[in-house]
């Protein structure tokens, strides 16, 4: 079971905010026009943290129980195709086929982050456009649906190897490469980012506090010359990530930004 936590009619920086504060304990998110769904584990959920962040940020918002099975008719209800610079589209399967875009991926999400209309998995597959993939070997860490592993496959990747820690993400990431026939990709249930391999690129969106945790791991898997895609961090975090990661000899070459949500590349020299 799960729990619903709907917050409507809510300004953009207060969702962001929000998305922010609970990314750490919520299973996933839902965005519309009207507002910002999370959805908690029942086991995970804490009434007095939420009562505690709307009273801070004086915002109202209603709680529901969902069954596992309706997962699917409440992000179905709210999910729309997302278009990233007319160079990749995400779409799920009752959509009709995107026009106008280089490249398409075809998600069902369930209970998994990553749908394209969050801020740092845009600003991910953005900053994936202006990356050359062909013939690169790619980690993409806290994988989520799949989608980041997915685009780095269809953008060329020689080879691809995705991990999360939860079982439903591995889960549903599957399904999802099956949909885009990327069955390829190496898929593993891991919380943490050591893999004993070396990559040309790493891709990491997931929160500041797992970013910092594993930035050795990351760092001493890229390859001379390697790029470090990162996000799930807000602006004010950069200076603490960047300390991290320069400390790891890594340098920053790009940063990029939308709606305070930041995305890093950084380079091994």
């Amino acid at each position: 079971m799960y729990i619903a936590i709907i917050f409507e009619n809510i300004s953009e920086e207060i969702k962001e905010i929000l998305l922010a504060t609970l990314q750490d304990t919520a299973e996933g998110f839902e965005e519309n026009d009207k507002g910002l769904t999370a959805i908690f584990l029942t086991e995970n959920y804490q009434e007095g943290k939420i009562a505690e962040i709307a009273g801070v940020y004086k915002v109202p918002y209603k709680k529901e129980t969902i069954a596992s099975q309706n997962w699917n008719a409440l992000w179905e209800s709210n999910f729309d195709p997302v278009i990233i610079d007319h160079f990749a589209g995400i779409r799920a399967a009752f959509h009709e086929p995107l026009k106008n875009v280089q490249h398409e991926i075809i998600i069902t999400p369930k209970m998994s982050f990553g749908t394209g209309h969050h801020a740092t998995t845009y600003l991910m597959m953005q900053q994936m456009g202006k990356t050359d993939f062909t013939h690169k070997s790619v980690f993409d860490f806290g994988t989520g649906t799949g989608v980041l592993a997915i685009l780095a496959q269809k953008l060329g990747a020689l080879s691809v190897v995705a991990n999360d820690i939860d079982e439903w993400s591995i889960t549903n990431a599957r399904e999802n490469f099956a949909h885009n026939n990327t069955q390829s990709i190496q898929l593993l249930q891991s919380g943490t980012a050591e893999m004993g391999k070396s990559f040309d690129i790493i891709l990491a969106n997931i929160n500041r506090n797992v970013l910092l945790g594993n930035m050795p791991a990351l760092s001493s898997q890229l390859k001379k010359g390697g790029q470090l895609i990162l996000s799930g961090i807000l602006e004010e975090d950069q200076e603490v990530i960047s300390s991290y990661a320069e400390a790891c000899q890594l340098s920053l070459l790009e940063k990029t930004t939308r709606n305070k949500w930041i995305c890093l590349t950084f380079k091994k020299p």
